[in-house]
């Protein structure tokens, strides 16, 4: 069996017991908090009791996968160079708010408007995470470090924004804070139709199946080929293995730093579109948090690669789908939680694992061949 192959094997049987252990762990933990692991199963797959229900609850499902699936896309760009990107949490809110706030200040068809609002969201993102990567390149800075303090910058400049010069104006009895309203042209057409072919209700709630999940698909398909098909992912992976190396074959590693890290911030200021493109037309101060830090599950999760980040989001959103559903069970929703961080921590360690196996069958192979290789000297 080629090597590749059984390293293929290796790593999907180490998540699928990574997965196994998970559920058995928090079996125990719903046990202790009073609740019964059967219950919880069965709340887990319930997806309502009308036709009306399921679909709006498959469309949740889904539009939870998506930004989960983006953001886990841009914290495995930095992985791939060997960086750690913890600001994707701050670059997507900053980027949010000034794509929504452009988006809101002209109209234009409906191509040009989104094009424009998510070329903005890139742009934004990209320029964020800039700050990180000069600072590593020309002082050393720890990009863990820069990027942590830079989140609680950018959290902080979202809110000053928001309530200040990006406010619009707020409706009689309206609580919320918000950027002014997209118009028409600036929403991302939905995708209910497609509910529709497979004979269910079209969903009704938050905006129904989002559109952006098209752009997501492409984003993933786009990224792989960047960084599995071209010399640019060839040359940042290399660098991110061993920069000296990368630098003596004629690599310069600070330019692919920046390189990394401008690419990661981009996908970052996506990861907010999908809810303001697809449901809200609008930045609002309970807009959605946290995505970027379960983006770094996802990337562990998905061993970095878009294949395996897809199926990672798609079980985290399916996780979060749940915990109303474990509260009407009467079980904690935080077990939801425990799942998700048993489930990472099991993972990276079954990578670990089912990397040194496949190292020892790799050598045992490789010494087999230079045994049947080296000629056998003939007594005299």
């Amino acid at each position: 069996m080629p090597a590749g192959l059984n390293r293929a094997l290796l790593t999907v049987a180490g998540a699928a017991i990574a997965v196994v252990l998970a559920i058995a762990i928090c079996s125990v933990a719903i046990v202790v908090a009073g609740g019964s692991p059967l219950d919880a199963l069965f709340a887990f797959f319930d997806f309502g009791n009308s036709a009306r229900a399921e679909s709006n609850s498959v469309a949740t499902f889904l539009n939870r996968a998506v930004p989960l699936f983006i953001a886990g896309l841009a914290v495995a760009v930095g992985f791939r160079m060997n960086l750690f990107n913890i600001g994707v949490e701050g670059q997507y809110r900053i980027a949010a708010i000034c794509a929504a706030f452009v988006g809101s200040t002209f109209t234009a068809p409906a191509p040009i408007q989104i094009g424009i609002i998510i070329l903005v969201a890139a742009a934004v993102g990209g320029l964020y995470a800039l700050i990180p990567a000069v600072m590593k390149v020309t002082r050393g800075v720890n990009e863990v470090i820069s990027t942590i303090m830079l989140n609680y910058i950018a959290i902080a400049l979202s809110a000053y924004l928001l309530r200040e010069p990006f406010a619009g104006e707020r409706a009689a009895g309206q609580l919320n804070t918000t950027t002014p309203p997209l118009p028409e042209s600036g929403m991302f057409p939905d995708l209910n139709f497609v509910f529709e072919w497979f004979g269910m209700l079209p969903p009704t709630r938050n905006g129904g199946l989002w559109g952006f999940l098209l752009v997501a698909v492409a984003l993933g398909v786009v990224i792989w080929v960047v960084l599995e098909r071209t010399r640019f992912g060839f040359t940042i992976k290399a660098s991110g293995l061993n920069g000296p190396a990368a630098l003596a074959s004629g690599v310069n590693p600070k330019k692919m730093i920046i390189a990394a890290m401008v690419l990661s911030g981009a996908i970052a200021g996506l990861i907010g579109l999908p809810e303001i493109l697809g449901d809200r037309g609008a930045y609002t101060n309970n807009f959605t948090a946290g995505l970027g830090f379960l983006g770094i599950a996802v990337a562990l999760l998905g061993r970095n690669k878009p294949v395996g980040i897809a199926f990672a989001a798609l079980l985290f959103a399916f996780l979060d789908r749940a915990q109303g559903a474990l509260q009407f069970a009467d079980i904690p929703a935080s077990v939801v939680t425990i799942i998700q961080g048993a489930i990472v921590l099991l993972v990276v360690v079954a990578n670990e694992v089912t990397n040194r196996v496949a190292l020892r069958i790799e050598e045992r192979r490789a010494a087999q061949q230079l045994g049947r290789n080296t000629p056998v000297e003939v007594a005299a």
